[in-house]
């Protein structure tokens, strides 16, 4: 063999064990590596998002639910990459590549890309605008832009029909229509203060949607599938499916229609009263659920946020989470104690001083008077701080602060909304001069809207308060319905005490042409129907001085209907009205149109009146 015949041969078998440490090289010291990287690119994992679950009024009204829609997405740099990729193939096929120089190749495939991404820029509203979307919504410029973008993902367009979603996907190479729900709430701002609202990323946000979450959210499904290079699906890799879990729908115990007219009536009483705000919870009697719960300034989920957060709407729940001090409404709690410990009777005459001298401070009535024959009946009629106080005096303080626990003062009612408050009220331990001179007409301690409301159920209950109630039914997807937790209960009076102490505060809304035996809420009557109810004037702290306020007011009423069939109980706050008077007329309105709307039956007539003052 000759010298140069040897050398070829030594120079090929170089080569080929060169090719075998090369390949070997690569299947064994690269090949986990690219195997995981050439995986990692053919690999696509979808989700499948649950469904949240839908809220609805006891009467199966939509409060909110979830509309499916699609968002029109690409990644656009693996888009261009895609493009050119096709392009130069298509080019190939058809022999046009053939001679060009790299320069003149590269500058032809860019102006074959663009003009792909151009016509997606103006065929992709144009489906949409066939479809009958409006057409304003979608930008071709806009949409030209994002392709032209140099990141991984980007929104073409959202809040598309999911047929005409899929057929853009189809038509357009790259562009994917991702599930996307939107969630609606047809009643705008009515019960959008319990209701909430969600997250652009669909999580509870505020409201019921929050605190409910855990119920409506469900768990996302998914699967994984295998694409080519170009994009197509390898058929028969389709693994991993978990299939998604729908969230639960919930029905709340609230009523639509009740619900819009106290939100109405609300906003009406506030312009005319001049006041910061106000709020009324309304409760069924039997089973403490919130029928119920309004605030002025809420705010519509669907307008422009910013704009009416601006303008002093919110999305927060003052009904629960504002606590203020009641004033004369929480008198009513002296008066149940007094008579369940056996203190005093309805018609017992108690000889009320214009003044009393206790805990170490003097505290007067809102009127100057000489000592007045009231009866127990009378003191509450009239609202007597000075006969409040005397039968307080009867109890002792830790009584009092007994009955105070059990009617729920200073703790969270358990409602199953999120930041409650629990009120305030001083532990018996910190009582300090002159705090048993105020607690027990009212101020001293502070109660949320629903707490009041609580107060006067237990009362209206035959003594047993319930803890209020939203949630009505939580139902599954596969329509089986989830047992609830009971309320809790407590036996606050005896059924007979709490009838008593009903029927003696009758007195407030009594009427008197001779003003003798007429109480300070006469406007709260109901014609037809025998109304219970207490009136409320709370002097606000000065913050600038830390001491009460002379001008600065907190308005309330709680009443019951009817007093003689208790059916429903309404708790009425207003924040510094400028002008004068009370809540009553309020109640007035909301108790009449429930009365009506549900037709109950007329109360029976009274016999005689209820004697407030004595010896006339």
């Amino acid at each position: 063999m000759s010298q140069r015949l040897r050398l070829a041969t030594l120079v090929v078998v170089l080569i080929v064990c060169a090719l075998v440490v090369r390949l070997a090289w690569v299947q064994i010291v690269w090949g986990p590596e690219l195997s995981v990287l050439a995986e990692q690119q053919r690999t696509r994992v979808y989700n499948d998002p649950a469904r949240r679950g839908e809220i609805t009024d006891h009467e199966g009204n939509q409060l909110a639910f979830t509309m499916q829609a699609r968002s029109l997405t690409v990644s656009p740099i693996l888009l261009r990459s895609e493009l050119r990729q096709q392009q130069k193939l298509a080019m190939d096929v058809e022999g046009t590549s053939t001679g060009l120089s790299s320069e003149a190749l590269d500058a032809e495939l860019d102006e074959k890309v663009e003009g792909v991404m151009e016509r997606m820029s103006t065929e992709i509203p144009r489906m949409i605008k066939d479809s009958g979307a409006e057409s304003s919504k979608v930008d071709e410029k806009e949409i030209l832009e994002k392709l032209h973008a140099d990141t991984h993902y980007e929104v073409l367009v959202r809040n598309v029909d999911p047929d005409v979603a899929a057929d853009i996907a189809r038509e357009f190479h790259g562009v994917a229509a991702d599930h996307q729900d939107i969630r609606q709430y047809p009643n705008g701002a009515i019960a959008q203060n319990i209701i909430g609202k969600v997250s652009m990323d669909g999580q509870g946000q505020f409201g019921f949607e929050a605190s409910g979450d855990p119920l409506l959210s469900g768990v996302n499904g998914r699967s994984t599938e295998d694409v080519s290079a170009t994009g197509q699906v390898i058929p028969g890799s389709l693994r991993d499916q978990v299939p998604a879990m729908d969230g639960n729908d919930v029905t709340l115990t609230l009523d639509l229609d009740l619900q819009t007219y106290v939100q109405q009536q609300l906003e009406q009483t506030k312009a005319e009263v001049l006041a910061q705000s106000a709020s009324a919870v309304v409760l069924d009697v039997a089973t403490g659920e919130v029928l119920a719960m309004a605030n002025t300034d809420t705010i519509d989920p669907n307008g422009n946020l910013e704009k009416q957060l601006e303008e002093g709407k919110e999305f927060g729940n003052p009904s629960i989470s504002h606590p203020f001090e009641p004033g004369s409404v929480a008198k009513i709690i002296t008066a149940a104690a007094a008579l369940e410990e056996g203190l005093t009777t309805p018609d017992e005459v108690l000889q009320v001083p214009g003044s009393i001298h206790m805990a170490g401070v003097d505290v007067k009535d809102a009127w100057d008077h000489g000592v007045v024959p009231y009866t127990t009946t009378g003191v509450f009629g009239k609202s007597s701080n000075v006969g409040t106080l005397m039968l307080a005096d009867r109890l002792g303080e830790e009584k009092f602060a007994e009955y105070l626990e059990k009617f729920g003062m200073g703790q969270s009612t358990g409602i199953e909304l999120p930041n409650e408050s629990a009120g305030l009220l001083p532990s018996l331990e910190q009582w300090s001069g002159g705090t048993f001179a105020n607690l027990p007409i009212g101020q001293g301690l502070s109660v949320t809207t629903l707490q009041m409301a609580s107060i006067y159920q237990a009362l209206a209950n035959g003594g047993e308060r319930i803890e209020p109630r939203i949630i009505d039914q939580v139902t599954t997807p596969e329509g089986e319905v989830l047992e609830q937790n009971e309320p809790e209960r407590v036996q606050v009076v005896s059924p007979e005490i709490a009838k008593t102490t009903v029927d003696m505060f009758r007195s407030v809304v009594q009427s008197d042409p001779a003003g003798v035996q007429s109480g300070t809420g006469q406007e709260a009557a109901v014609e037809g129907y025998q109304i219970a109810g207490k009136t409320g004037t709370a002097q606000q702290v000065d913050p600038e001085t830390g001491a009460y306020s002379m001008s600065d007011y907190w308005i309330t009423f709680a009443g019951i209907a009817p007093a003689d069939d208790p059916r429903f109980v309404v708790a009425i706050m207003m924040d510094d009205p400028e002008r004068t008077g009370t809540a009553a007329p309020l109640f007035h309105n909301i108790a009449s149109w429930l009365l009506d709307r549900d037709n109950i039956p007329t109360s029976s007539p009274m016999e005689g009146q209820l004697i407030l003052q004595a010896g006339q």
